[in-house]
């Protein structure tokens, strides 16, 4: 008898809703939320639709657009080649296609961001999490709940920003070297507008997310929405950025998988 196959079984569970599909992409448009770096450095793009034909004149029965973004706007995935610890790594389009499907660890510090916009994660809060819920996956994502998601309407919200700079919550610098040279992941994700905490300009290294992680062939996914529907274990993620030859990043749609009883 033949054994019964894995991926009908999967496609059972989607029909059946015993595997549910969870979102965890920003809607991408003209709102959303982008980073913003001192005037004397080069700027991201605001996401922007230039319509080509809309039923008219123009293209009679088609609507369709151009549009231009850059490759840091909105929910996306971040290449090694993006930062110069990387620079000799892999571009996003040289990404394996089997990494861009992993099991997830949901580390959940949203009540602590609540108190503390510039809350940081240790390696110490990290080890106690997998004291209660098993280790790290390996090959897998490590994602960072901090309910950060909740603001992304509002550009103001979502960076908050003072004379100081950005306060948003994100690791520490060790907890970066960690993550990037100890645990067994293939990369970070938050729900911020970076992989870095708000002030971790000013951290030894500066941005040590970016510099440790990018550094060490892993990756990062930023902006994800939704992070508080996942499991602490168990979901999948499919991460699908745009293949973008020598892009250090693209635009990506991610989504979960999670098995409900």
């Amino acid at each position: 008898m033949s054994q019964p196959s894995v991926l009908a079984a999967l496609l059972a569970g989607l029909r059946g809703g015993s595997i549910e599909v969870v979102d965890l992409t920003s809607p991408l448009s003209s709102q959303t939320p982008v980073i913003q770096l001192p005037p004397e450095f080069g700027q991201t793009q605001v996401f922007e639709l230039e319509e080509i034909s809309r039923y008219d004149d123009r293209g009679p029965a088609w609507y369709w657009n151009n549009f231009r973004s850059g490759e840091h706007t909105g929910t996306h995935f971040d290449a090694p080649v993006h930062w110069v610890t990387g620079k000799d790594l892999t571009d996003v389009a040289s990404v394996p296609a089997g990494r861009l499907i992993a099991p997830a660890a949901v580390l959940d510090f949203s009540e602590q961001a609540a108190k503390d916009p510039d809350f940081l994660v240790e390696v110490d809060h990290v080890k106690a999490w997998e004291a209660e819920h098993g280790p790290l996956p390996d090959g897998g994502w490590l994602l960072l709940r901090t309910g950060w998601d909740a603001r992304s309407e509002s550009q103001e919200a979502f960076l908050n920003a003072d004379e100081n700079g950005p306060h948003t919550p994100g690791l520490s610098a060790e907890c970066a070297r960690w993550v990037a040279e100890e645990a067994p992941v293939i990369g970070l994700g938050v729900e911020t507008v970076g992989t870095d905490a708000g002030r971790a300009h000013s951290f030894e290294p500066a941005f040590p997310c970016h510099s440790y992680l990018l550094g060490g062939d892993k990756y990062g996914l930023t902006q994800l929405q939704n992070l508080g529907a996942l499991p602490p274990t168990g979901a999948v993620v499919i991460a699908g950025p745009l293949p973008i030859v020598t892009g250090s990043g693209a635009p990506a749609r991610v989504l979960a998988l999670v098995e409900r009883s």
